[in-house]
């Protein structure tokens, strides 16, 4: 059987596993006795990726069918500072899974959205996973915190979605909120207002916000990278997910 290298964002870690992306989507998110559940968000890897920094072979050689003939499902390489230690040219698809098991793949884009006009919400996945206003676009806001750092706060990789902000984005005082999902709405809107009135590039919303975010807030896309690769991957439109990918849309938004 064929064994496959994941790099999982949600957690971080390098797993092997003899399951394909949507067999491994389904056990990573749900679990074999379907008594847990969660999100789960990974890369596929090239499978003859080799490095000093992972034991991998071995991994990879652990990794064989049960006495029963079924296939291993995963063999942990690695769950410490991952990322940053990945060669980013080696990444795949990305996948992301519902609760239930449900898997959307996205294929990296060479082309980055249009920069717009506005304020921009960023969801840091890994490393650390706090929830970020800024001023900046995508690849001014990844300059900042990998390339080009202008305070003692740096990191060396990192995965980021941004989310929508739909009228906040221009008028964060009265703007509507509309379906926006956020907690602490008014505390937003002041991290926000504040962002419009003082001269910093980015002001925290939230330090310990959770890794997982709901999927129908992504506004492009994930991106990531490190300090000589970025890449993005960018996610359909919902109308586009709604025609094409229905059940995993219908399952994203439950």
């Amino acid at each position: 059987m064929t064994v496959h290298l994941y790099l999982s964002l949600i957690p971080e870690a390098l797993i092997a596993s003899m399951l394909s992306p949507e067999e491994f989507g389904a056990y990573y998110a749900v679990g074999s006795n379907k008594k847990s559940s969660g999100q789960a968000i990974f890369f596929e890897i090239d499978p003859d990726y080799r490095s000093k920094h992972f034991r991998i072979q071995e991994g990879i050689a652990r990794c064989i069918p049960h006495d029963d003939g079924t296939p291993k499902a995963s063999i942990y390489i690695s769950v410490y500072r991952v990322l940053e230690q990945i060669d980013i040219k080696t990444l795949k698809r990305l996948y992301l899974v519902t609760q239930d098991g449900r898997t959307l793949g996205l294929d990296p884009s060479d082309v980055l959205p249009e920069p717009c006009e506005g304020l921009h919400l960023y969801k840091e996945v890994v490393p650390v996973s706090p929830l970020v206003a800024s001023r900046l676009n995508p690849l001014e806001f990844y300059d900042l915190i990998v390339k080009n750092p202008t305070s003692l706060v740096t990191m060396p990789a990192i995965a980021f979605v941004e989310l929508r902000l739909g009228e906040l984005a221009e008028d964060p005082d009265m703007g509507e909120i509309g379906d926006l999902p956020y907690p602490n709405m008014d505390h937003l809107r002041e991290v926000l207002v504040d962002l419009q009135k003082k001269p910093v590039a980015t002001k925290m919303v939230d330090r310990t916000s959770p890794s997982t975010f709901p999927y129908r807030t992504m506004k492009n896309g994930l991106f990531v990278g490190n300090e000589s690769k970025l890449l993005y991957y960018p996610i359909p439109s919902h109308e586009v997910l709604r025609e094409e990918n229905y059940r995993w849309w219908r399952s994203a938004n439950i």
